[in-house]
């Protein structure tokens, strides 16, 4: 249990920085640790990774080979169907303005709308979006809701 007779004293604890530049009695005077002349040596310098001196660096003579899908690819906005079930009444249309309107999305999203099947959803609501995954569209037509695919 803790108390008054158990606490001890924590200074010390913590190591005091090296105080550089202080004169040549102390241990890092004079030159402050940096040897003398030189790049290194100077106010400011900052090592950059992948510097090798004069030789050509690494990353330079690696080849640049392959492809990437990440460029090409749009920003989509997913939601799940428990989501749906919580956010919306019945009869309503679940697209990228209602999403809107609840405060969901900020803005239009490139890539559109995604729904994803986590959870189920029991309320008649209209789907509007542009991709479905495979176990929401299983449970959207199990449950007999309807939906639609935009395209663009």
């Amino acid at each position: 249990m803790m108390n008054l007779s158990n606490l001890t004293n924590s200074t010390g604890t913590r190591k005091k920085p090296m105080r550089v530049g202080r004169g040549t009695g102390c241990k890092k005077g004079k030159t402050c640790g940096k040897g003398t002349k030189g790049q290194k040596a100077r106010q400011g310098y900052k090592r950059r990774y992948g510097k090798e001196g004069g030789q050509l660096p690494l990353y330079q003579k690696l080849p640049c080979r392959g492809f990437t899908r990440g460029r090409f690819q749009k920003e989509h906005f997913a939601i799940n169907l428990d989501r749906i079930e919580e956010v919306y009444n019945e009869g309503e249309t679940v697209n990228f303005e209602t999403l809107i309107a609840k405060g969901f999305v900020s803005k239009k999203l490139p890539g559109g709308l995604k729904i994803i099947g986590n959870g189920d959803l029991k309320k008649k609501v209209k789907i509007e979006a542009d991709r479905y995954s495979k176990s929401a569209i299983e449970k959207l037509e199990k449950s007999g809701i309807e939906y639609k695919t935009l395209t663009k």
